[in-house]
């Protein structure tokens, strides 16, 4: 699986010839982002900065939408996501879904940290696990922090940062979560061997 991010929430996601986008920009956004054919798209928030599915529709390939809480399936992909608090009370969907052995989570644009007991546990002990960094009003790095340590994920990959890595909200939940034992990378590239008997670690992704 090949990781890479675009700004904002949105990540793309590629393994194999399956591309999967979550939180795309919408391209009356501010922030531009990159655009590109995608066989999924996930969208944790009804909002430009979120919701851009079609930026997503390019050459042949029109995305699986998948745009709220609920269980969804797409060529063996199981996806499911569940509700939570977003900005200004809005509902904010998590993400969970397993791709190459690997099991996925997206936490949003999650402002509240008050979750349900079941989503939790549904959410907890993933192999990689995207986080907000405190932009668009998500949770602070202490909270974030918090949150992130206690589900026990291998590897957290902040989202929501600002424009670079020398954002001060980034600078904040690296203090409160520790220093990456790497280097920022425009794309991180991993498979479920590489997380065998790993610890949790955080991995900075720059905007690309």
């Amino acid at each position: 699986m090949i990781i890479t991010y675009s700004g904002l929430g949105f990540v793309k996601l590629t393994f194999g010839n399956v591309v999967i986008g979550i939180n795309p920009i919408s391209k009356n956004h501010k922030v531009k982002a990159s655009k590109f054919g995608a066989d999924v798209a996930m969208v944790s928030l009804n909002d430009p900065g979120f919701n851009g599915v079609d930026e997503l529709k390019f050459g042949n390939k029109d995305p699986f939408e998948v745009t709220g809480p609920g269980e969804y399936e797409y060529s063996e992909i199981f996806i499911k996501g569940h509700p939570s608090v977003g900005p200004k009370g809005k509902i904010n969907t998590i993400y969970s879904f397993m791709l190459e052995g690997m099991r996925v989570v997206h936490l949003g644009v999650l402002s509240s940290v008050d979750l349900e007991p079941d989503i939790l546990e549904e959410i907890s002990g993933a192999d990689i696990m995207f986080v907000p960094a405190g932009e668009e009003d998500t949770l602070t790095a202490k909270e974030t922090s918090k949150l992130a340590t206690s589900l026990e994920p291998k590897i957290i990959i902040p989202v929501l940062y600002g424009e670079n890595i020398k954002s001060p909200l980034l600078k904040d939940l690296i203090e409160e979560i520790g220093e990456s034992k790497d280097k920022p990378t425009d794309k991180l590239a991993i498979k479920k061997k590489d997380l065998e008997g790993k610890a949790t670690d955080m991995v900075i992704l720059q905007v690309s």
